[in-house]
């Protein structure tokens, strides 16, 4: 069901925010809750709607925590599964055996898991039921121009309204046309991969089990679901990709019970395979004068470790910080000295999670024997080494020092 959108004056505002998915809510929320009567518009060029597929995302232990922060994770978590264990295994073309060589346990605290798998649909609805009448919806916005103006930005749509504030977030997206706007250019890296995303139902119990398994064509990932169901995210070849998207469903289950060894026993696929070009693309600034980029108008990373979201919504407890703290001050949320505050921020572990995505991408989508004997052995001292498991597990569950305060549950 979309959720109405006001019809609002267009100013002035204290913040306004482009891009109504789960990273530009969790920023609007995070303004409101922790600075009543902040003044915040949150324009999309579609509905403010709560999905309808089954797709699901993998929430980090300190994302988690900014929903607690925020006070919708008791409404979440009903419908979450928490990643109990993840298991990584190797295999070349034509190999029966999926050796495992690491495997990591999925607590980062007595009882807290490292990640938990939920629905969209769940997050974006406990969001939009959170925010309530707090900032202004706008949608359709189809946005023309940003331009700056001594201490405002302002955002001219369309329909000839315009929308002014010290600071806009560009939330929207890897085509961010906010980005365009400022004139900040990407570092980019095609991969020459497709990313397959479905939901699938099995026979047997995942037992809250994650598994990534490499293959030449690159990583298999299943991540549990409540019940028995698991949300697959898989890479393959584009003109694969394009194969396998129209194929028959039953046969596609055939092709993914193969490639999981039949761990989860008889497999049905419950919805249409989608398929999305895999880059990496990084923002040559997160900032510009007036200007914040948040999510994937800022990063773009493989889907091989699951980072994508939980990036964006680190930048989001950054961002949300620094904003704060100069609008309790008086001072401009927009100023330069606040946005490059926020860049530094975010710039070495957005930078890092690259880094490390591409390189296992680079590393594993291969099937050159050599290699994969060296890429082994290394998965195997990393599974004899506790205290470089466990800090592995902390830096993917954004939970080690000097992050935001949120992503420690507390509030700004």
């Amino acid at each position: 069901m979309a959720r109405k959108a006001k019809s609002v004056p267009a100013g002035p505002y204290d913040v306004v925010i482009v891009g109504g998915g789960p990273v530009g809510l969790s920023l609007a929320l995070s303004l409101h809750r922790f600075l009543p009567g902040v003044r915040v518009a949150l324009l999309d060029r579609r509905p403010f709607t709560v999905p309808a597929d089954q797709r699901a995302s993998a929430l980090s232990a300190g994302v988690r925590r900014v929903f607690e922060a925020l006070g919708v994770w008791d409404e979440v978590a009903g419908s979450a599964q928490p990643v109990l264990e993840m298991r990584i295994t190797d295999s070349g073309e034509g190999d029966i055996s999926r050796p495992l060589f690491l495997s990591f346990g999925g607590e980062v605290a007595p009882g807290e898991a490292f990640a938990h798998m939920v629905p969209n649909r769940v997050l974006i609805g406990a969001l939009l039921g959170a925010l309530g009448n707090a900032v202004d919806l706008v949608s359709p916005a189809e946005i023309v121009n940003l331009t700056v103006e001594g201490a405002r930005a302002v955002l001219a749509l369309k329909d000839g309204r315009s929308f002014e504030a010290p600071l806009v977030v560009g939330a929207d997206g890897a085509q961010s046309l906010l980005r365009g706007f400022a004139g900040i250019g990407v570092m980019t890296h095609d991969y020459r991969q497709s990313g397959i995303v479905t939901t699938i139902a099995h026979e047997l119990d995942h037992h809250g089990i994650a598994y990534e398994h490499f293959r030449p064509a690159g990583p298999f990932a299943s991540l549990p679901l409540p019940g028995r169901r698991s949300s697959l995210v898989w890479t393959e070849s584009p003109d694969e990709a394009r194969r396998y998207q129209s194929m028959p469903r039953e046969e596609v289950a055939g092709v993914i019970e193969n490639v999981m060894g039949s761990s989860l026993g008889l497999v049905t696929v419950e919805e249409p395979l989608q398929v999305f070009p895999l880059r990496l693309q990084m923002a040559r600034s997160f900032v510009a004068p007036r200007l914040a980029l948040v999510g994937d108008a800022a990063h773009v990373v493989h889907p091989v470790a699951g980072q994508g979201l939980n990036l964006g919504l680190k930048d989001v407890a950054a961002l949300a910080e620094v904003a704060i703290a100069a609008l309790r001050l008086g001072l401009d949320p927009g100023a330069a000295d606040v946005l490059e505050k926020y860049q530094r921020w975010r710039r070495f572990d957005t930078t890092l999670i690259a880094m490390v995505t591409d390189g296992m991408n680079r590393l594993f989508s291969n099937d050159v024997a050599p290699v994969r004997a060296v890429r082994d052995f290394g998965l195997g001292v990393v599974d004899r080494l506790p205290p470089l498991k466990t800090a592995m597990i902390r830096q993917a569950a954004a939970i080690n020092g000097g992050q935001p305060r949120l992503l420690s549950g507390q509030p700004i």
